[in-house]
């Protein structure tokens, strides 16, 4: 089986085991769907074909930013917009928009959740209530809590900045690979954090205390953890042993970040 096009992120389908489909493009233009635990346990190749297209314009690039744009469309697209880090910054619920005021609308000046997942440790976060439990799984998490549910983005961030000081934003993608974190209840976590904020940000706690449980298909996890980048190494022949967030592990524990790696044209052959 041979498939040839440009990477984008991973799609994902939470069941049993998390189930990875890799979407090709013929630049911008969706091409193919391919199903990406079906390759586990076997050899595969990834060939760099030496082209990386702007995600947004399908314009050839020598360099991606943020997830395969151009330097351009880095800098004036609403996905890449500073608000995407920092969702306290977002002020479209002021009317205020800081790059596209549809976008924003559309996506901004919607339902957003602040949650807690267990990826290397306990983090907080923020995310659309429609990215649910696609970023949880993006994070590599093994289980999430929603802690918060709000109406809009902005107000995700100030719960979120609220709570940097007692709970990390971040994850060691390292140990997240390598399934390393201390098995902890992440009810109590959120028990406790609801004390550190404001009564004005309390009234937005969720009462929904399900906590989501996330298995990967993954034949072992890696005792060492090694990137590889195909700009690089441009032809990559391992044994796939697992996925894991938007890692692909492979069976001398190196990884590759699919996602990071938005826009490059690759031919994928598995034997």
């Amino acid at each position: 089986m041979t498939y040839t096009g440009n990477i984008r992120k991973m799609r994902t389908e939470l069941s049993e085991e998390v189930q990875y489909t890799l979407p090709l493009y013929d630049l911008i233009e969706p091409l193919e769907m391919i199903s990406m635990n079906q390759f586990i346990g076997q050899e595969i190749s990834l060939q760099f074909e030496n082209e990386i297209n702007c995600v947004i314009t399908g314009k050839r690039i020598k360099k991606a930013y943020g997830d395969g744009m151009s330097y351009d469309a880095f800098i004036t697209s609403p996905m890449a917009s500073p608000s995407i880090i920092r969702p306290e910054l977002s002020r479209i619920h002021e009317g205020i928009a800081l790059r596209d005021k549809e976008w924003e609308e559309k996506h901004h000046l919607t339902p957003h959740l602040v949650y807690l997942s267990l990826t290397s440790e306990v983090k907080v976060g923020v995310t659309r209530e429609t990215n649910i439990p696609y970023r949880w799984i993006d994070q590599g998490a093994v289980e999430a809590i929603i802690l918060a549910e709000v109406p809009y983005r902005q107000l995700a961030g100030a719960i979120e900045v609220a709570l940097k000081d007692y709970r990390s934003d971040k994850t060691n993608w390292r140990k997240m690979l390598k399934n390393e974190y201390d098995s902890t209840d992440l009810l109590d976590h959120k028990d406790e954090l609801i004390g550190y904020l404001d009564e004005d940000l309390q009234q937005f706690i969720s009462d929904n205390d399900e906590i989501t449980k996330i298995k990967y298909p993954v034949m072992s996890y890696p005792k060492k953890v090694t990137s590889i980048k195909l700009d690089k190494i441009p032809l990559i022949e391992k044994k796939l042993k697992g996925i894991k967030g938007q890692y692909l592990i492979f069976s001398d524990d190196t990884v590759f970040n699919m996602r990071s790696h938005s826009g490059y044209k690759v031919t994928l052959e598995a034997s």
